[in-house]
């Protein structure tokens, strides 16, 4: 272990299931710039489970207690998005660095307001919109940078969210639009990230949604159960580039391809494809052609892909881009840089969430509003000796 740590507690935690299990612990067990110190669950009796399980001997029902913690330097938030607010509220209050999963909020006044504490209390954030490190991303926007396509033109998006007609069943809640987490947050939420991340931001967009597959059966209860979130969700706009997008994702009982994602230039074109519209879980596949012809697949460059040594283990499954976010962030506290996503980003993507609630409701183009989230530049989490 290196001569300083920095210190995490995780709140959320399940000892068999669950995210913070299956991306998050794993992601900071193979970075030894990180030691997880505390953990937090729903009951005593999970916190112990769970507890036992990682090898964590500081273990909480109540999250105030490891929030005050002086030996923990950033906490992480794992828990269900209705939960989230309370949660950060408090670590930000406590001074804490806070890595929370996305969707940050319920809806854009709640991710509105983290950002604002965050800012107001001077302490870096992270939100979980880790298809930004995928080195395939990386790659994209190298290639873009060095002209392969030219101008871009335009760009179209498909993607899969749930196939079949059986939800998981940690899934069933995002079915209840009044969660915060669906499909329109969740699988359009990151895609969409993606695309904005590495094109630009929407300067305007018309959109539409539908419940066209109204009831789905629950995978553990076999109950069926009535959704009251969308299950197809289309997007077309313009960018402040100029260049025209269109989005589609979508549920399919019968299949279809997973994820699609062209970018059109001038001089070429990008294709990146993965099995679903989850590009921060599921392996990228590049290919690209300049010029007529079809796409042939492109190697990511080794630099890319061997960023991080010490995560090379977890490629291709889903605490690798995780694992990157997580060293990219002690990377940026080092340099002073924000290459990983915060909760200011986290506002400006719930925003594009909201207008395309707005436009979808009311039929009419909506027209983006400039973001002027704060961002916090002040103190840094002190970092405790391991």
């Amino acid at each position: 272990m290196p001569e300083s740590v920095l210190g995490v507690g995780i709140i959320g935690v399940s000892p068999v299931r669950g995210w913070a299990a299956t991306a998050h612990i794993p992601a900071l067990r193979a970075l030894p710039t990180y030691e997880i110190r505390a953990l937090s669950a729903h009951s005593a009796e999970s916190a112990r489970e769970a507890g036992q399980a990682f090898g964590v001997s500081a273990v909480f029902s109540d999250h105030e207690q490891l929030v005050t913690r002086p030996d923990i330097d950033v906490v992480v938030v794992t828990v269900k998005v209705p939960h989230h607010r309370e949660l950060v509220d408090a670590a930000l209050a406590a001074g804490k660095a806070v890595y929370c999963e996305w969707p940050l909020g319920r809806d854009l006044e709640d991710a509105r307001a983290m950002a604002a504490l965050s800012a107001q209390r001077e302490v870096r954030t992270v939100v979980g919109l880790q298809a930004r490190q995928a080195p395939a991303i990386e790659f994209v926007r190298e290639l873009l940078s060095d002209g392969y396509v030219g101008e871009v033109l335009s760009t179209t998006m498909i993607g899969l969210s749930v196939p079949g007609d059986v939800v998981v069943q940690p899934n069933v809640y995002m079915l209840d639009g009044k969660n915060g987490a669906n499909l329109l947050t969740v699988a359009v939420g990151h895609s969409l990230d993606t695309l904005n991340y590495v094109l630009g931001e929407f300067a305007g967009l018309s959109a539409m949604s539908a419940i066209r597959r109204p009831v789905i059966t629950a995978e553990k209860t076999r109950q069926q159960i009535v959704k009251t979130a969308a299950d197809q969700i289309a997007v077309i706009g313009t960018l402040t580039s100029g260049a025209t997008a269109s989005v589609h994702i979508r549920e399919a009982v019968a299949g279809g391809i997973g994820f699609l994602w062209e970018i059109n230039g001038t001089d070429g074109t990008l294709r990146i494809t993965a099995d679903a519209a989850l590009p921060e879980i599921f392996p990228l596949t590049v290919a690209g052609v300049r010029g007529g012809g079809e796409p042939a697949q492109l190697s990511v460059p080794t630099a890319l892909t061997q960023k991080w040594p010490a995560l090379a283990s977890l490629e291709g499954g889903p605490a690798y881009n995780v694992g990157r976010a997580y060293a990219a962030f002690v990377a940026d506290l080092a340099n002073g840089t924000h290459t990983v996503p915060d909760f200011a980003d986290a506002v400006r993507r719930h925003e594009v969430i909201a207008n395309i609630e707005r436009a979808a409701a009311s039929g009419e183009r909506v027209t983006a509003q400039p973001n002027r989230t704060p961002r916090p530049e002040g103190r840094q989490p002190t970092i405790t000796g391991g």
